[in-house]
This record gives C-alpha cells, structure tokens and sequence, in this order.
C-alpha cells in the first residue's frame, strides 16, 4: 500500500497524474490496497471490482501518454453511492429487493464521472433506498464511523462518508434528500455538498423522493469538493427537473476562501434543546471566526423551520410509497413464491415483504396513509404548504444576508444501535439540514472542530440561495483555512484510520 498516495488531496493527485509523478494505475492500486487492508472493519463498500477499476485507470494514463488534455481529477479515485445506476456494477441501494441488478445503462452521474476521467472504485453502502440517518437499514450490515467502529457513519449516505474518513478513497458521491451528504459528512468530519435541487442529475438516481433528491460531493478538504460538484453537475435534458443554467463558480469560490463584507446569518431556531453542548460550543466559536475575518453576523428568525420536520416526513414517504411501487416483482430484481400456485398478487406481496426492510415499509405505509381518499389534504396537502412557508422565510432571510448558518446536526455521532427502535429521535438527526431540502436551496457542510465531550467532529452547515452554491464554497474554504492550524493535526490525530 502507497500510502503516500493516499495521503495526497484529490486536487493533489490529479496534478501529480498529469505531470507524469505518478500514474492512475498506481493510484487506484494504492486504494484497493487500502480497502482490502481496512473495509472487513468500515463495511464501507457493497461492490469492489479491482479489474473493472484498473482498466478504467489505464485508460486514464493512455489519454494522458496520447498527449490529451485532462481535467483536475482525471485518474483519481472515486467512491459511487449504489444509488446511482453502473451498468459495469450492480447497484442495489442496499436492498435485497435489488440484490445482483445490473443495470443496462449508467446514470448522468455516473457518466459524467467517466467522462471526467475519475476511476470508480465501487460502489457504497448507505441506508436502504436512501431511508435513513445512519446506515444501519442496509441490508447488508452497517457501516462503521472510522473515528470510532462503535459509532454510526451517518446516512443514509455513510459508505461515502465512511469510505472517504478511512483514506478508502479521496472523494465520494452522495445523494441528499433530507441531509444524507451533510450529516455524515459532519460525524466523519469531511466536507459534504448538497448542490441547489436540478444542479445535478437525477437521470438514472434510483429515487426515493423525487422533489428532494440530490447528487453531492463528498472530500477531505472545499477544494475536491468543489472540484468534484463541477465535475458532474450541469443539465440535463434527461432529467425534467434539472436547471438549464450554467453550473455555479464554485472551484473559483473554493480558492477564493474570503469572508471579508460577507452578512452571516444565525437562525435562531436551530440553538438551544436537543442540542449537544460540544456542538454549540464549536458553532459559536466558528460564528466568532468568521466575525473576526470581517463577517457581518446577524441572528435571523425562521419560524417555518420548526415545522420542517413533520413537513418532511410527509412528503418525502409520500413520494416513496408512489416511487417504490414500481418493485413488484414482475419486471426485475427479486421474486418471492412464484411457484405456478399464486397469484401475481400473492407473489408481488411475499416480494414486496422479503424485499424491503422494516424502515422501508415504514415510509411506505406512513406515504400511503398520507396520500390515501380522505387524508391528501388534511396530511400531504397540508405539508406541501409548510414547505412554501419554509420557502419563503429563506427569501425573507436572503434579503438581508447572503448566507445563513447553523450546527449541520444537533450531536455527533451516536453508537450504533442507539436509535434503531425509535424512529423519532433517528429522524432529528436530520433537525438542521431538511429545511434546505424542502426549498431546494444550496448548503455545505464543513468541520469546524471536535466535541469536548467525546473527540468526535462537529460540522458547520453554510446555506445560501439556489445557484449560489457558490457562496457556501466561498465560507466553507474561509473556515477550513483558518481552522487548519488549530484542528487539522488533531483531526487526523483522532481519527483512527487516519495515514
């Protein structure tokens, strides 16, 4: 294992591919190495396919000898969500309803990582269909914080955050729907990226909630974020949805790291109850940072986001239960009791109850009752109209800052199994980040230091309107550089699967 290598940032790594220093080859090698030195402990990866990997790779370095012009991070090393279709790959979003699909085509995503020149590892593990706040809905197993095994890795994108806090890889993708970037990438202590809703490709996402679902980047440090987020962002005429608009600035945002005559907003309603004192203390003292680096800081009010909660999990089970009809055993993935005795009825119902785990049918039945004759308007209805409340205290609040910030989760990483029997305190993992879903604006989330209490990392969530991406860049590279001195060394320190 090149452990030098993986010690490099994205950024890093493919500068030192195309000055001919090293290849995409030893690159990749070096990280397959490492997974197979560490995953048995992270359960980080679903699928890794080291052939499929290093041939993507070689043919990195024959464009590269051919004397052809390359991004940023063409020959660097990806971690893929299985969410997102491969059709080199199975891709299961962790659920033994899909167990060995292949798809016949690639995601949006997924191309544009291709076409970019990054070599995809494998693919992630993550919380069934994307339902969930820590990764241990997968059907197969859960992932494990690489700060402590014993803690969760968020979710339900926590193979990505796992697999890039262990130097699995150097970056990962993710979907957020209510927080699924931003809150693993808190307790894994990385940065993590939901772009504004449409920036980035649904086309072959496997979906969960189509209005809230979005492709992000997960890194070590901005940079490769932001590097990353414009690598497979932009439109998409395959996705009805995607914005027809240039991608944000966000790698220029990314360097730029300034502050200065910026107005920051604290929302009020995301302090006090329910939040760890560790926590609070590293977010006000990154607020004060920012003030220093001559920050305008003021305290807004946002009085819908105290109602995002139960707004959300309204919808986003609404659009799961119409989403996930589509697994009925009759056109692919697993079928149960098909024995020439049952009905296609019967078999859709032993599929559909083998197939998908208890949090899955959760949502399902809580989506169903929602939009069912009688309760759409009372619950679903209802919701949809919070949502535009949401919507409109952000517009309120942009009128006199530029962006807003807050804790990216009310605590650190909690031990497994400490929530899987109540769903409701699983749910407030996801307090901070669901209002930003729900208006399909941009946020970032980066480390602002660890917890007195218990060492873990604390994340600084950075929000700002759609198509200002940008601007959470801008603030989050500010953080990071002046954080650097102070916690940098302690946070790889601590983080037992540091290099």
């Amino acid at each position: 294992m090149n452990n030098d290598l993986i010690r490099l940032s994205a950024a890093e790594l493919g500068a030192a591919i195309r000055a001919g220093q090293t290849s995409a080859v030893e690159a990749t090698r070096a990280y397959l190495d490492r997974i197979a030195a560490v995953d048995g402990d992270v359960n980080a990866f679903l699928h890794v396919d080291d052939e499929v990997a290093l041939e993507q790779a070689r043919a990195v370095d024959a464009r590269i000898a051919a004397g052809e012009e390359t991004g940023p991070l063409a020959g660097v090393p990806v971690a893929h969500k299985d969410v997102f279709t491969t059709k080199d790959m199975p891709t299961t979003a962790a659920s033994k309803i899909l167990e060995g699909w292949r798809p016949p085509y690639d995601a949006t995503v997924t191309e544009r990582l291709r076409d970019a020149g990054l070599v995809i590892l494998g693919k992630t593990n993550m919380d069934e269909f994307a339902m969930g706040s820590s990764t241990e809905n997968s059907a197969y197993g859960p992932t494990r914080n690489p700060w402590d095994l014993d803690r969760i890795p968020g979710g339900s994108s926590g193979g990505s955050s796992a697999a890039v806090a262990a130097f699995e890889a150097p970056l990962a993708t993710g979907t957020d729907t209510g927080g699924s970037i931003r809150q693993p990438a808190a307790v894994c202590g990385l940065v993590g990226a939901k772009p504004t809703y449409g920036g980035s490709s649904r086309y072959g996402l496997i979906a969960f909630a189509s209005s809230l679902d979005t492709p992000g980047p997960f890194a070590r440090n901005v940079l490769d974020a932001a590097l990353l987020h414009e690598a497979f962002s932009g439109h998409d005429p395959r996705d009805s949805t995607s914005i027809d608009a240039p991608v944000p600035p966000v790698v220029e945002a990314a360097r730029r790291a300034d502050v200065a005559g910026l107005r920051i907003g604290i929302v009020r309603e995301f302090s006090g109850e329910g939040y760890q004192a560790g926590v609070l203390q590293r977010f006000n003292e990154a607020v004060e940072l920012l003030e220093s680096m001559g920050a305008k800081v003021v305290e807004v009010s946002c009085p819908s986001f105290t109602t995002a909660l139960p707004a959300y999990y309204l919808i986003a089970p609404s659009e799961c239960s119409s989403n996930l009809a589509r697994f009925d055993a009759m056109r692919y993935g697993l079928r149960v009791g098909d024995d020439g005795t049952r009905s296609a009825e019967e078999v859709m119902s032993l599929t559909r109850a083998e197939g998908f785990g208890p949090e899955v049918k959760r949502r399902i039945i809580l989506g169903t009752y929602a939009l069912s004759s009688g309760y759409y308007d009372a619950y679903y209805g209802s919701a949809q109209q919070v949502r535009t409340l949401i919507k409109r205290d952000f517009d309120a609040a942009f009128e006199h800052v530029d962006v807003l910030v807050s804790p990216t989760t009310p605590t650190t990483a909690f031990p497994l199994g400490e929530r899987t029997d109540d769903p409701m305190a699983m749910y407030l993992a996801d307090l901070c980040t669901i209002p930003t879903n729900l208006a399909g604006n941009a946020a970032l989330s980066v480390p602002c230091g660890l917890a007195p209490e218990d060492g873990l990392p604390v994340g600084l969530q950075i929000m700002a309107p759609a198509l200002a991406d940008d601007r959470t860049y801008r603030v989050g590279a500010a953080v990071e550089a002046a954080l650097r001195d102070a916690w940098g060394g302690e946070l790889l320190a601590k983080n037992a699967y540091a290099v």
